[in-house]
């Protein structure tokens, strides 16, 4: 008798187990839907296949990252994986948007930091040269190839920070009082 009612409450258990992976799994997937979403709500497409396509390719790319982050691979497999899951992700993206849709859903990924950046140095330095723009706007765009596959919002920030630190010195070398 004893061992029915064990076998029973660990089925019970299990179930219990499962149905709080699965609805952890529901909840996780509304999330990447929902994020999404709402980036591709920017994208004004009219068809629905390819807002839907879309839409699906980037929840299998915040899902896939967050596969890829979570592993125990060592530091270079990951960047591995990273670096394919990238380059197979703009190509999925290139057959559905043009190039200023897929430069959008890159900036909603790295929540708009190109062009907030971007303005706050045009502003702070008014007197930047042209090709110190270029220089700024290249890092920048380089940054955000970066910050798309970091696993959190702290690491997409950090990618910002390295360029920011890099341009910052940059404008030193060349004679700006960045304090």
């Amino acid at each position: 008798m004893k061992t029915y009612l064990f076998l029973f409450l660990f089925g019970l258990s299990s179930l219990i187990s499962l149905n709080a992976q699965q609805q952890d799994e529901a909840a996780y997937m509304k999330t990447l839907t929902d994020r999404s979403q709402k980036i591709v709500n920017t994208l004004n497409i009219c068809d629905t296949a390819i807002y839907n396509r879309v839409t699906e390719i980037l929840v299998n790319q915040y899902k896939s990252l967050g596969l890829i982050h979570d592993s125990s691979d060592t530091e270079d497999a990951k960047n591995l994986k990273l670096y394919s899951l990238h380059c197979e992700f703009i190509g999925k993206l290139s057959s559905e948007l043009t190039p200023e849709q897929i430069d959008a859903v890159k900036d909603g990924m790295t929540y708009g930091v190109v062009k907030v950046t971007y303005n706050s140095y045009c502003n702070k330095i008014p007197a930047l040269k042209p090709e110190e723009k270029r220089q700024l706007m290249a890092w920048l765009v380089e940054a955000r190839e970066h910050a798309m596959d970091a696993a959190s919002s702290e690491k997409k920030h950090e990618w910002f920070g390295k360029y920011k630190g890099r341009f910052n010195n940059y404008l030193s070398k060349r004679g700006y009082d960045i304090k």
